[in-house]
């Protein structure tokens, strides 16, 4: 007849392990702890052999079953199931890991792109987490759908960001053999609404004398203040701002190399009056590291644009800013007022660092030096004009910067 479910819930552990049997060389063992382990008992070329089934209860009576008979098929078929097991084991256990794939995507390819650190941060935030140790092969396209529909209900934008990461990184894996085929080949991104957030005079207002470094009843860490005010000064993007190193900044200019731009291009900022001012002062915390906005817990590091966004989210409310804004809006309204003080087209691009495009990249080589200088000269008038910004800095006193690299 066998055992039945109810046999083998009631089994009790002794002082010694032992064994029920439940015919044809299926046996559950009891051990004194009272753990509970599946076995089949076979012959193959003659010689005894036992294949552990599984743990109960996590192999029900039922999946014993179904697994001692696919055994007992194979030993039927000249097959040795234990040995087959075993195999099948090693074989999942040498199979990369999601974590693996990544360390090696980033070796071999992704820590080449300009925008390589915001890129894999948003793997290590929404992805690392959930299928660090899952095989690669495991990872099926439904696993895909719903990690970024998780991801789309907080951040739809982050979410498009972070398909492009992942359908790149798993054709990679195609590519370097570890799976065949992409779990998200053809995955098509979520819908994008432009952003066209720009902030109005009294909210610019509002949030420059909010980051004002004697402002303690606003708790944000004074480098990551200053940072916010470069990227509405400068229009740059937030990973530049606060990528920004003592090295790149050479005679009243704050130099961006193309390695570290998004476009491949370089950038040159002029660095006038304000700006001169916050970077003197950023000096008082981060003149013993390399980056002009050190991180608050690692002088080798610099602020991060998530702590920069972070800061404007918990801060919103006492900054009376009704709506949502973000590090990037900044760089929006800054290209906003330069049309709006009558800078050109031209040169309001290339403030914020963009390419010229068609006919106009083939033959305008001009560097529009002295016209990048004025536009943002004009920005910053017209912000102290906003904001009732009371430093006065004299432009002797700014420029040229002193010739010490620092880090």
């Amino acid at each position: 007849m066998g055992l039945t479910d109810l046999q083998i819930k009631k089994l009790k552990a002794k002082d010694q392990r032992y064994e029920v049997t439940d015919g044809k060389g299926l046996s559950i063992r009891v051990k004194p702890s009272g753990d509970k382990s599946w076995f089949f008992r076979y012959q193959f070329d003659g010689m005894p052999r036992k294949m552990l089934l599984g743990d109960y209860p996590g192999i029900t009576f039922e999946e014993a079953r179904k697994r001692h008979a696919e055994a007992m098929l194979d030993v039927q078929q000249g097959i040795d199931p234990g040995k087959k097991a075993k195999e099948q084991k090693s074989k999942i256990k040498l199979a990369p890991t999601f974590k693996d794939l990544l360390d090696e995507f980033w070796k071999v390819e992704l820590s080449k792109s300009p925008t390589a650190k915001e890129r894999k941060r948003l793997v290590d935030k929404d992805v690392l987490p959930t299928w660090k140790k899952i095989k690669v092969s495991e990872i099926r396209r439904r696993d895909a759908v719903l990690l970024l529909e998780k991801v789309r209900e907080r951040a739809p934008i982050t979410a498009n960001r972070l398909q492009g990461v992942l359908v790149r990184m798993f054709y990679f894996a195609s590519e370097q053999g570890i799976i065949d085929v992409s779990p998200l080949a053809g995955m098509r991104r979520g819908k994008e609404n432009s952003r066209e957030r720009v902030l109005n005079d009294d909210e610019i207002k509002n949030l420059w004398n909010c980051l004002d470094l004697e402002r303690i009843d606003i708790d944000i860490y004074r480098v990551t203040k200053l940072a916010i005010k470069t990227i509405l000064l400068t229009g740059q993007r937030p990973g530049e701002v606060s990528g920004m190193k003592w090295a790149q900044i050479e005679n009243g200019w704050w130099i961006i190399p193309k390695e570290e731009r998004k476009n491949n291009v370089e950038n040159r900022v002029p660095i006038l009056p304000i700006m001169a001012n916050i970077i003197e002062t950023a000096k008082i915390y981060s003149s013993d590291s390399k980056f002009v906005f050190r991180s608050s817990h690692n002088k080798k590091l610099p602020v991060t644009v998530g702590a920069l966004a972070n800061a404007i989210r918990r801060h919103r409310a006492e900054m009376k800013i009704t709506e949502q804004f973000t590090p990037h809006d900044l760089r929006r309204t800054l290209r906003t007022r330069l049309a709006d003080l009558d800078v050109s087209d031209v040169v309001a691009e290339l403030v914020l660092g963009h390419k010229l495009q068609g006919i106009m990249a083939v033959y305008n080589r001009h560097p529009y030096a002295e016209e990048k200088k004025q536009a943002l000269a004009a920005w910053e008038k017209r912000l102290n004009e906003i904001t009732g910004i009371t430093e006065s800095v004299k432009m002797e006193n700014v420029i040229p910067f002193p010739e010490v690299r620092h880090g």
